[in-house]
């Protein structure tokens, strides 16, 4: 597995520089083409004095965005200057559906937390348990400070499931290139099956080149992202690997579970696949 094509979103609200570095980094890892992506859509406007008002508030609105993205992509040029295969893509619109369709030009894609004042305002920024869904893509979510991805060490979160296969698989461009790879399981009610689950897991990722080793450990699934961040921690890793959603987004989001923990733990880099 390789990441030919990296593409990183970027806010039209945030300054691109600490997200686009990172990605940049990546790309130069990976010997990979850059695209840079960006997309909003203007608000819906009701107005009292009439539908010429409201028209002319949306095209304003209209105006606005395209001029920052105008500016995003200048950014984006000055950034990537001397970067072989760097190209934008900018878009007034949906950015989550948008950046979900263009997820077909890419291997990887990297995005990240918005800015505080957008954190849910998704026609600003991206809603990225939707993106997880839908892209069809591994989706590389960026640490709070996106500082550069560390090799050395990379924590793999693992349940004998779809989704954390296929991120095991989607991950192998990051976990050739490491040091030291952990795969942490939770006991959870079958110690053995999980021991064994986890060996296999292992032995897989040998038979790719990958350096690994597994733990097992005996916490309850709702403390699992924790006591995960805390392995990390140890380890001086900054990148934990996830499936994302093994239940329904409604029920995850509406009960708690591990994707939505994940994408509340901003202090690491967070590579996750559905």
């Amino acid at each position: 597995m390789t990441s030919n094509t990296i593409m990183v979103q970027l806010d039209i609200d945030s300054a691109p520089a600490p997200r686009l570095n990172l990605a940049r980094a990546l790309a130069d890892r990976f010997e990979a083409d850059l695209i840079g992506f960006a997309a909003a859509e203007p608000y819906f406007v009701v107005s009292a004095e009439g539908g010429m008002i409201a028209s002319e508030l949306i095209r304003r609105s209209v105006d606005d965005i395209e001029q920052r993205l105008k500016s995003l992509e200048q950014e984006f040029e000055a950034l990537t200057k001397g970067a072989a295969g760097a190209s934008w893509r900018g878009f007034v619109g949906d950015p989550t559906r948008l950046l979900a369709l263009h997820s077909r030009a890419a291997d990887l894609i990297v995005t990240g937390a918005p800015a505080p004042g957008i954190a849910n305002d998704y026609q600003r920024t991206i809603d990225a348990g939707s993106l997880i869904l839908s892209a069809g893509r591994p989706i590389l979510v960026a640490s709070e400070k996106p500082e550069p991805v560390r090799f050395e060490s990379i924590v793999v979160a693992w349940k004998d499931a779809r989704e954390a296969r296929r991120a095991m698989v989607d991950a192998l461009p990051f976990l050739t290139r490491a040091k030291d790879v952990l795969v942490v399981t939770v006991e959870e009610a079958e110690p053995k099956e999980a021991r064994e689950s986890v060996a296999e897991v292992v032995h897989f990722l040998a038979k790719h080149g990958v350096k690994a080793r597994s733990e097992v450990i005996d916490v309850d699934v709702s403390q699992a992202v924790d006591a995960m961040t805390t392995v990390a921690a140890d380890l001086g890793a900054n990148l934990i690997v996830s499936g994302g959603y093994g239940h329904s987004r409604l029920r995850q989001w509406a009960f708690g579970g591990v994707t939505r923990s994940l994408l509340q733990e901003t202090g690491l880099h967070r590579l996750i696949s559905n």
